[in-house]
């Protein structure tokens, strides 16, 4: 295997337990990845505070890629935010009106926003989303920039949103399956891979000095630049097929599995 420099994971599935927490083992693991000079990157559909929450005081040491590839800094400095086009907004919101089960929120730069007074589903998504405001119309203008639009439906997003949603491509918008329950509605080009990419020319680290981790079809652009790419073992059928490798589910912490083998400590 060659010197890693740069391990890149998904969190939801992949990094992350199905309890949303981070495995008692990683600030060892970190330490040791920062005495040997391997950047560690937290990559997710989650708004930017929706990640760094979870590393603290280590928070201005690393890079963090957020909005499926839609915002990504390093050691607090912004390399790249995009911004969705207000035009498509009002369209797509009151397409997901019509689809029965769906729930919509819009992730801006600054907070999330929401209509729903499903008072569940607002704690439930508080897990994902920090800085959350109810709005009356989210079809009106907001005074924010907005990354994308995030789409929830208890029964499978695969099956019940991304049908409606796919024509959404014809206005060249990215409209991604983003997890078991999630759809996105970003850019076009706007994904992991290029956020990750984009790090890679920064930082001069190549594909084959990479490792990666992931799930879901939100991650199989960036599985693509790495040279080590792993597929969880509770990852989606399509994300295997992806990925090189295959490491352990994520209930078993299998990203760290992978590095602690990589790093030869027990």
């Amino acid at each position: 295997m060659n010197d890693i420099r740069l391990i890149v994971t998904d969190m939801d599935g992949t990094f992350l337990n199905s309890k949303h927490e981070v495995s008692p083992e990683f600030p060892e693991i970190y330490e040791e990845l920062k005495k040997r000079n391997i950047l560690f990157v937290p990559a997710s559909g989650r708004q930017m505070m929706g990640i760094t929450k979870y590393f603290g005081d280590i928070e201005d040491e690393m890079a963090f890629i957020a909005e499926n590839g839609g915002y990504l800094i390093y050691k607090n400095q912004e390399l790249f935010a995009d911004k969705l086009e207000e035009k498509y907004v009002e369209e797509i919101i009151k397409a997901i009106r019509g689809i029965s089960g769906a729930t919509v929120v819009i992730s801006g730069k600054k907070r999330a926003y929401y209509e729903t007074e499903n008072e569940d589903f607002i704690k439930y998504v508080s897990q994902f989303y920090t800085g959350n405001q109810k709005m009356d119309d989210l079809t009106k203008p907001l005074d924010d920039s907005i990354f994308k639009i995030a789409v929830y439906h208890s029964e499978g997003s695969e099956e019940h949103l991304y049908p409606v949603l796919k024509q959404f491509e014809k206005y060249n918008l990215e409209v991604v399956v983003s997890g078991k329950h999630w759809l996105d509605i970003m850019n076009k080009d706007i994904n992991k891979g290029n956020a990750v990419e984009k790090l890679q020319k920064t930082l001069n680290i190549s594909r084959e000095q990479t490792m990666v981790f992931g799930d879901y079809m939100n991650d199989i652009e960036m599985l693509r630049k790495a040279e080590y790419s792993y597929a969880m073992e509770n990852a989606h059928p399509s994300v295997k097929e992806a990925a090189k490798f295959e490491a352990l589910s994520n209930n078993s912490f299998g990203v760290l599995n992978i590095i602690k083998n990589y790093l030869n400590i027990n």
